[in-house]
């Protein structure tokens, strides 16, 4: 197996897949309002044309997956979709991002597929805010997705919480109690710019500004958690049964240690969420492209991965919305 390096020497072994642009939400830092054009279907990559461009992956060393949208779980197929990465050999961890909305109904069936864990985004604990920062959906279903996955083994389970000025910080403190008395597993991440996204985004807060609010529950310890290769840094509450995780794209941004890929759902291979570069694989795969080619191709992809993105200097993809780029 060869393994991934990109002009950094970087090893690459993370593959993020979307494998829809299609959402039951409409987050404000995600999605404008009114939504968006969606992709065709028939500019949707097949599942069969995704679990070749995986497979050709593995054998290169990529070993970890995630499958994220839009929202995954309103595609149809998507356990079957989870049973055929399941079966590629090489790959250690397979993993999904969702909003939860429909993941108490899905959890069994997925866990039993394949699946390893789910990371879920819940950026507040009030059903009536709930439904202002995500213009729609009833928090009660996430809530029950959330128990569901964990009573299933979908473990860790993993709260992600972008966290806004004005909007929700004032729960920072709720959301990390619940590391300490109810297990969650929390990761606050910064609101990261996107340029199509809606002229009132909200503003974001850095990291230590987070941070400087937990004081008050006591002195956090680094802790490591055992599954997962993101980009997070992870700490623990003394006696506390979950974990809280910072994710510092913007304040601390963590470029020289990524390990990632992105494929959009229309099948552009993307070397960086922050960047507008994009290797089309979609087309070659429906032209009868060999699987060395095709290799060939995602070896391309990972040359071009850039140094570090440039957000600090107010530079920020603007070619599609962020829900079409896969998060």
């Amino acid at each position: 197996m060869t393994i991934l390096c990109d002009s950094y020497q970087r090893p690459i072994n993370y593959l993020r897949i979307s494998v829809t642009d299609r959402c039951n939400l409409r987050c404000i830092y995600c999605m404008p309002e009114e939504g968006v054009t969606w992709i065709p279907h028939a500019g949707i990559l097949t599942y069969e044309e995704i679990i070749r461009i995986v497979r050709a992956g593995a054998e290169m060393g990529i070993s970890r997956v995630r499958i994220t949208g839009g929202e995954p779980l309103v595609r149809l197929g998507i356990v079957d979709f989870v049973r055929m990465l399941s079966q590629i050999e090489g790959l250690v961890d397979i993993s999904l991002t969702t909003n939860a909305i429909l993941l108490a109904g899905f959890a069994r069936e997925l866990r039993q597929a394949g699946l390893h864990r789910v990371n879920i985004s819940l950026d507040t604990l009030n059903p009536e805010k709930y439904k202002k920062i995500c213009r729609g959906g009833d928090i009660r279903d996430v809530l029950k997705g959330i128990e569901v996955a964990r009573e299933t083994g979908l473990n860790p389970v993993k709260i992600n919480m972008v966290v806004m000025s004005g909007i929700n910080d004032d729960e920072i403190l709720d959301f990390a109690r619940k590391t300490i008395n109810e297990e969650w597993h929390v990761r606050f991440i910064e609101l990261m710019p996107y340029a199509q996204q809606d002229g009132n985004l909200p503003q974001g807060i850095p990291a230590r500004e987070i941070k400087s609010k937990l004081d008050i529950l006591g002195k956090m310890e680094p802790f490591k958690h055992t599954r997962g290769n993101g980009p997070a840094k992870y700490y623990k509450f003394p006696r506390a049964r979950g974990t809280i995780g910072f994710i510092t794209a913007i304040s601390e941004h963590f470029c020289f240690s990524c390990n990632r890929l992105r494929l959009t759902a229309d099948g552009k291979l993307r070397p960086c969420l922050m960047s507008e570069s994009m290797i089309d694989l979609r087309e070659p795969l429906r032209h009868g492209i060999t699987d060395e080619d095709l290799k060939g191709l995602i070896k391309k992809a990972v040359a071009e991965k850039p140094l570090e993105h440039h957000l600090s200097q107010g530079l920020k993809p603007g070619d599609r919305p962020f829900c079409q780029v896969g998060g």
